[in-house]
């Protein structure tokens, strides 16, 4: 049974401010529950708490990388969510780290706002 778009919870670790509300704001007029963090720390914490459905993260993060994000995430209850690397490292040797973390899916920035929410609509 698929999950309605407004039960969907979508976490977005991201550390530029800008980006991050760019998303943040495209996800909840799709009708998204969309909650943000802005460090690997945050959005593990933030994960394990809210339990999102999709997790879209960065990266390239102040703390950590999201290679480590993804790793622990996969590791906790949290390990059930669609996990989506959205950041500029794209090259292939990036991409198959990224999958080895526990990434289901590999997006270079810029990602075309139609892109993402194809990624998105993956889950369920």
């Amino acid at each position: 049974m698929a999950i309605e778009r407004n039960d969907v919870r979508v976490l977005v670790v991201e550390d530029n401010e800008d980006t991050a509300e760019s998303v943040r704001r495209l996800l909840s007029q799709c009708g998204y529950h969309v909650m943000v963090a802005h460090t690997g720390q945050e959005g593990v914490t933030t994960a394990r708490k809210l339990q999102p459905h999709v997790v879209l993260c960065d990266i390239g993060l102040p703390d950590s990388d999201g290679y480590a994000v993804a790793s622990v995430l996969r590791q906790s209850d949290s390990g059930k969510a669609r996990i989506i690397a959205v950041t500029g490292h794209g090259d292939t040797m990036d991409r198959r780290r990224a999958l080895a973390a526990g990434f289901d899916e590999h997006l270079v920035k810029p990602v075309e706002p139609r892109v993402l929410l194809d990624a998105i609509h993956m889950f369920g």
